[in-house]
């Protein structure tokens, strides 16, 4: 039974290494966050938040058991027209004096096919938290040989609707869309 124990031992602690969690982060210089709105039920309007933070953790190379984390501060809005921007940023809108920041974690992650996954969380947008499903596709990979770093990439896209968080109830559907898309392209560095 001795002898057994000491074989195992060593398995294991190998076991332990592989199962490893690793954090990465998003690195800003090649990371976009955006949305878009129907406006007038004719044209796509498009915008970004400038200023966000993102990390996974995950145990698994292939992200399988990732968690994802973000936080966006809310008044780096831009939708390149600065009338706009001031006004998403009002109490008719964000209101970031109130609700500076937008957060999300995920809570479940499940695999849909190779390299896809639909990924459940909790989002937090005005002071109202809700669970929503967004689909990923996990990039792969590399090491980056200018910058000596491990590095993943990830896409991350959905729908929410304005409605769900408040965001511009006075506005009708017909004016702005209630559905959002987002789409969020992330290169991630490994801590």
């Amino acid at each position: 039974m001795k002898k057994l124990f000491f074989f195992l031992m060593p398995l294991f602690f190998v076991s332990q290494a592989l199962a490893q969690t690793i954090t990465w982060k998003a690195d800003p210089m090649h990371s976009k966050l955006t949305f878009t709105v129907v406006h007038l039920g004719i044209n796509d309007v498009f915008g970004l938040f400038q200023k966000f933070e993102a990390s996974a953790k995950s145990s698994q190379p292939d992200f399988s058991d990732a968690v994802f984390e973000l936080s966006a501060d809310v008044s780096s809005i831009n939708t390149e027209v600065k009338m706009r921007d001031d006004d998403l940023r009002s109490a008719r809108f964000f209101e970031v004096a109130k609700y500076p920041l937008m957060t999300y974690k995920s809570t479940s992650i499940a695999k849909t096919a190779k390299d896809k996954y639909k990924l459940t969380g909790n989002l937090t947008i005005h002071g109202i938290t809700k669970p929503v499903i967004m689909d990923l596709w996990f990039r792969g990979t590399i090491d980056d040989a200018i910058s000596k770093t491990r590095k993943t990439g990830f896409q991350l896209t959905g729908i929410l609707k304005r409605s769900d968080f408040n965001i511009g109830p006075i506005f009708p559907y017909t004016e702005i869309s209630n559905e959002v898309r987002i789409k969020a392209d992330g290169e991630f560095i490994k801590q």
